[in-house]
């Protein structure tokens, strides 16, 4: 498994094509399984463009949400959201958040962890701003095990001898690692599950588009194909993702997830 040094996600409005679809669905898992009760604090760490921000404020009734996230043109698009009446939003660090000790009465990382440099680190911060007594949570695609909705593509074109990169921190994506980090954080009551979703594309083009964009790991992969070799990657992936009788493409994809209480 090839490795990349810290990768950020620039571009709001391509992450929602990409993965807006998928992560909208995981994340409405996540919040039922964390079961945070209404009228609180929260904070979501790499919030990215907002839409995990805004799941949590459809679902989990908060009394308020502030979102972080280091890139500006994931802010900027978060901004731009519905959930921005309630949700505030701004640049920061995972690994260093702007806050006080004990000020939000839940904490979350939808889909990060494995993007850190130290994730141990960025769990430590977690918890230190995190009311004692309050969820922390965080949830992965499974890269490792091949979970992640991209796999399709990665899958491919390792076929082809063509590696795509996974970020750096990718093995802490597995359930028991998960575990390990949250009680090393020093949480208590941790708990795992896996998530398992499913995601349906119109058709073929609908599924193409959606997995070329200028954002993650496969992108600068894709972009660096030649016609032949892009000819012979749609080829493949026509052979492997067979449509139902209506055209469409169904898959699905696992993410892992653990929460402990501060």
């Amino acid at each position: 498994m090839t490795q990349t040094p810290a990768m950020q996600f620039n571009d709001g409005a391509a992450y929602e094509r990409l993965m807006g679809r998928w992560s909208r669905k995981v994340g409405a898992d996540f919040l039922s399984w964390i079961a945070v009760p209404p009228g609180q604090s929260w904070l979501d760490v790499g919030c990215g463009n907002g839409a995990f921000t805004e799941e949590i404020v459809a679902r989990a009734v908060p009394s308020a949400v502030t979102g972080v996230d280091p890139s500006p043109g994931q802010i900027a698009y978060a901004k731009t959201r519905a959930c921005a009446a309630l949700a505030q939003f701004d640049i920061g660090d995972a690994q260093q958040l702007p806050f006080k000790d004990a000020l939000f009465d839940a904490g979350v990382m939808a889909l990060v962890i494995a993007f850190l440099a130290d994730p141990l680190k960025g769990a430590k911060e977690l918890k230190r701003v995190v009311k004692p007594g309050g969820i922390a949570a965080t949830y992965m695609w499974d890269l490792p095990g091949g979970g992640v909705p991209t796999s399709p593509f990665y899958k491919t074109l390792k076929g082809m001898g063509l590696d795509v990169p996974h970020p750096q921190s990718a093995e802490i994506s597995r359930q028991q690692a998960l575990e390990h980090l949250w009680r090393d954080a020093g949480f208590h009551e941790v708990e795992t599950t896996p998530l398992t979703i499913t995601v349906r594309f119109t058709d073929f083009d609908d599924f193409w588009e959606s997995n070329h964009q200028p954002v993650g790991p496969q992108a600068e992969r894709l972009r660096n194909l030649s016609d032949a070799q892009r000819q012979e990657l749609q080829k493949r992936l026509k052979e492997s993702l067979l449509p139902g009788p209506d055209g469409s493409i169904s898959y699905q994809a696992v993410a892992n997830a653990v929460k402990g209480k501060a």
